[in-house]
């Protein structure tokens, strides 16, 4: 990659990683599936008008919208507003490279080498090491709820992967038009109107500055820059810059928000980023094959991103009432 690339590839993944803290503290301001709900609408508006008509089948656009926007983001606001630290959520968040390597082999017949299976079982161990440090500090409702969000992601990739969108940044956009309104009906249905009503007449420019945050760098630059790259290099050229979001979102956590990270969170960062990155960047056959493609595993397909600690002062609790599964 020329130098002007590599430092693209790091921009984005500072980005993505910096979007955990964002949204952290974009919590303090929007109900977690009414901020979600947002995040698409501004991505999708005006963007929508100037990426051209979709370049896939809408079964796709509704598909991936409906898993990765409103079960995967719903799923991850829920859990970050019920506990979860932002930067131990961005390094939960990569299993989802685990769930995309099961599911591409139940749906795709991608069957997995020794050095996948060896990678997703020592991610598996990382979860298992972040779930018993999380038992001992935070609350395990909002773990499982990031275990799940990754799952959805898994999903969603794979029905990327079924897509096969030319065009980044125009799937990303389209897709992002399905969310908004099955969120902002769930956003009515549990968060209430009167306190969806109260958080959008609060609004300032922080709020406003966080929603540009979410949904324009993060999603429009984002993507269409990590789109832009893989139109030019081999995606296991690509891929492992992904590995570096969790370092970036670790560190804005502890250096804005004063998360401090235990001796079992680094082994279980140390299990998980090693194991993705086997997981993620070892060679796939397809089943029935013998011989290994040397296909690298999807990565982060379309992530906004769609994947680590924090400290009970880092965001003040909001007196409203807060829906009790996911953010």
């Amino acid at each position: 990659m020329r130098p002007a690339h590599v430092c693209l590839a790091v921009l984005v993944a500072a980005v993505w990683g910096v979007n955990f803290v964002v949204i952290e503290v974009g919590l303090d301001h929007f109900p977690p599936l009414l901020f979600s709900a947002l995040r698409f609408l501004v991505a999708a508006l005006p963007a929508v008008f100037f990426v051209g008509p979709p370049k896939v089948a809408w079964k796709w656009i509704i598909g991936v919208g409906l898993v990765l926007g409103v079960a995967k983001f719903g799923l991850l606001f829920i859990g970050m507003d019920a506990g979860m630290p932002a930067g131990v959520s961005s390094l939960v968040l990569q299993i989802q490279a685990v769930f995309t390597a099961v599911f591409a082999f139940a749906v795709l017949g991608e069957r997995p080498g020794r050095v996948r299976l060896l990678g997703m079982v020592v991610a598996l161990a990382g979860i298992g090491v972040a779930a018993v440090d999380e038992g001992e500090s935070g609350p395990l409702t909002a773990f499982a709820l990031l275990i799940a969000a990754a799952a959805c992601w898994g999903a969603s990739n794979v029905l990327t992967r079924k897509a096969s969108p030319p065009d980044a940044l125009n799937f990303m956009v389209w897709v992002s038009t399905v969310p908004v309104l099955p969120l902002l009906g769930l956003s009515l249905l549990f968060e209430g109107p009167s306190r969806d009503l109260e958080a959008l007449g609060d609004l300032d420019w922080q709020g406003a500055g966080i929603i540009v945050y979410v949904a324009w760098i993060t999603t429009v630059f984002g993507f269409g820059a990590w789109g832009y790259l893989l139109r030019r290099h081999p995606a296991s050229t690509v891929a492992p810059f992904s590995l570096l979001v969790p370092v970036f979102g670790m560190s804005a956590a502890a250096l804005v928000l004063g998360e401090s990270v235990s001796g079992l969170g680094w082994c279980a960062a140390a299990l998980l980023v090693g194991g993705v990155g086997l997981t993620s960047f070892a060679g796939i056959r397809p089943r029935g094959s013998a011989a290994a493609t040397g296909t690298p595993a999807p990565g982060p397909a379309v992530q906004a991103a769609a994947p680590p600690p924090r400290t009970t002062a880092s965001r003040t609790p909001s007196t409203a009432t807060r829906p009790g599964a996911p953010r």
